[in-house]
């Protein structure tokens, strides 16, 4: 399909800096300020603090972030292909059913997970006391494992990530050429052996793609590190802003996880490689008859290795969550909840309302004019997502406190009034950090939808006198709101989790659901924290199911 640009009016637009290059680049430069005040904060003088890091806590916060980074990505990956190669390959009873379920733990925040099964499997909780009155131990008859750990707290980022991967490998699996593995059988090779020469190196790039978002959000984690007593960078950043009221050196120690991230992108590319991997154009990719059908025992084995991830990262706490919102619950249900839930959904729904119309923005210039400019700013824009929640807090926080400063300094000079604080904890504040770290998924969406369009619509709106605006309002608006819709539903369900950008930049007593789950089980206190916990878990099941509808559809792989 010939692009919407190559047209002859929009080559002679694209000569001269147009309007929607203007605002793509105004918009860009916003989003990447605070990324730019982190990074510029490693130049500034910290009085002896940066040093006191360096030579204290550093090392075991790199140390502590790397493995855990390493070992999420391990089992997520191992957990994730498998389930992919399981799914796009073979045909089994509760195939139908478990090829979505499999999605249902990204629903459940990190730090959900991390509380339940740290009230299940402590020292206290019912799976050690019920061992050890079984079988009479006492404290040192036994040896079990710490969920307080950093392998624990692995363990429970990968069973909650796991399903990124999932979802890429097995569309890549689904894509492949089934003649290229019949091709493996006929030359001797077995089911696995064609898997592991053949599927598994075609899906590199998915693989990769998926645990690089995987290290990336295992790297933003905070309220999970945090629950089980990681020192991980990012609660060093909490800690030393909030903690010992040093805010340079909290920034520096943002720049440096910004180090690591973008260590991440490089390797992801530089593994992804320059090899490109093409799936069978005549569509007989892993269709259900070109699955191998499975039965007896070894579809017992595979249903098993695909239930296990989904009763470890959904089933297991949100039953125990169930149980605990329904013997206790939130003291505090009831008007004083529905605040708690009013200011989560007013928050998430006026975040998706400002980063729609930012994407819808967005896309369309590309769309007027694809030039160098505006591809070089919707980069940047998007950037934000590869950014943990507390880097982004740091960042908005910087300017916005600058500019507050300056503010009040030229109103006591000029007027001899004090304007306080205006921006830095305000909402103004708070949807800025939400559209710095999430507008990648609505740009994303919405350029995806907008490529669907012919550019013959454009060409005939135009022909009839409409300009751009125009266009956009009454052609491709009507077109685009399947896409605007999916778009506002994952970032209303992001935003509902979103913890560290929250609870840093927040207006002042503003509590959410994600806020209250996080006060009440970090002061031990699970039974009252399920039930906010549960509300989040049932909104994000929202954008899974639409999701696995999406993927369902015929040639959406």
């Amino acid at each position: 399909m010939a692009s919407i640009a190559s047209s002859p009016d929009l080559r002679r637009r694209r000569r001269r800096i147009s309007p929607w290059s203007l605002g793509a680049l105004a918009v860009a430069a916003l989003i990447a300020l605070p990324i730019a005040a982190v990074v510029l904060q490693v130049f500034r003088p910290t009085e002896g603090a940066w040093s006191h890091l360096a030579a204290t806590v550093l090392p075991l916060y790199l140390s502590n972030s790397l493995l855990l980074v390493l070992l999420s990505v391990t089992m997520a990956s191992l957990v994730g292909v498998g389930a992919g190669w399981l799914i796009a390959g073979f045909e089994f009873r509760g195939r139908g059913v478990l090829q979505w379920a499999l999605m249902l733990p990204m629903t459940m925040p990190g730090y959900v997970i991390a509380y339940v099964y740290y009230e299940q499997l402590a020292y206290a909780g019912p799976v050690q006391s019920g061992l050890r009155a079984l079988f009479g131990w006492g404290r040192q008859d036994y040896w079990f494992p710490q969920i307080a750990s950093l392998p624990g707290a692995a363990l429970m980022l990968s069973a909650v990530l796991y399903p990124y991967i999932y979802l890429l490998t097995r569309a890549a699996f689904a894509t492949q050429s089934l003649h290229l593995m019949e091709a493996a059988r006929a030359l001797g090779q077995s089911p696995r052996g064609a898997f592991f020469r053949v599927a598994l190196p075609m899906a590199r790039p998915a693989i990769v793609a998926g645990a690089a978002f995987v290290a990336m959000e295992t790297l933003a984690d905070f309220g999970t590190v945090s629950h089980l007593g990681v020192q991980t960078l990012t609660t060093g950043i909490f800690r030393t802003w909030f903690g010992r009221g040093q805010p340079v050196a909290a920034a520096q120690l943002a720049a440096l996880l910004i180090g690591f991230v973008a260590l991440a992108l490089v390797l992801e590319r530089i593994l992804r490689g320059t090899r490109r991997y093409v799936g069978d154009p005549g569509g007989r990719g892993a269709s259900a008859a070109a699955r191998h059908r499975l039965g007896g025992w070894r579809q017992a084995v595979v249903m098993a290795l695909c239930a296990i991830p989904i009763l470890v990262g959904f089933v297991i706490p949100v039953s125990d969550l169930v149980r605990r919102a329904i013997l206790v619950g939130d003291p505090m249900w009831g008007a004083r909840f529905y605040a708690f839930a009013g200011n989560s959904l007013m928050l998430a729904g006026l975040a998706a309302l400002v980063l729609l119309t930012l994407g819808l923005f967005l896309g369309y210039a590309r769309r007027m004019d694809g030039g160098p400019l505006v591809r070089a700013a919707l980069g940047v824009a998007g950037i934000g997502y590869a950014m943990p929640g507390a880097v982004i807090a740091v960042g908005v926080l910087l300017p916005l406190s600058w500019a507050d400063q300056t503010l009040d300094t030229w109103m006591r000079a000029s007027f001899g009034i004090s304007t306080g604080l205006l921006l830095t904890g305000s909402y103004v504040g708070l949807i800025f950090a939400y559209a710095v770290r999430f507008l990648s998924i609505s740009l994303n969406t919405i350029e995806a939808s907008l490529q669907r369009i012919p550019p013959s619509l454009d060409d005939a709106a135009r022909g009839l006198g409409s300009g751009p605006a125009r266009t956009l309002l009454n052609v491709h608006f009507p077109l685009l709101r399947g896409g605007l819709l999916s778009a506002a539903i994952f970032i209303f369900a992001d935003v509902m989790k979103e913890l560290p950008a929250t609870l840093i930049v927040r207006p002042f007593n503003l509590d959410t659901l994600a806020i209250r789950t996080y006060r009440l089980a970090s002061d031990g206190r699970l039974d009252e924290a399920s039930t906010s916990a549960l509300v989040i878990v049932a909104l994000g099941i929202i954008p899974v199911v639409l999701l696995s509808r999406a993927m369902d559809r015929p040639g959406s792989h």
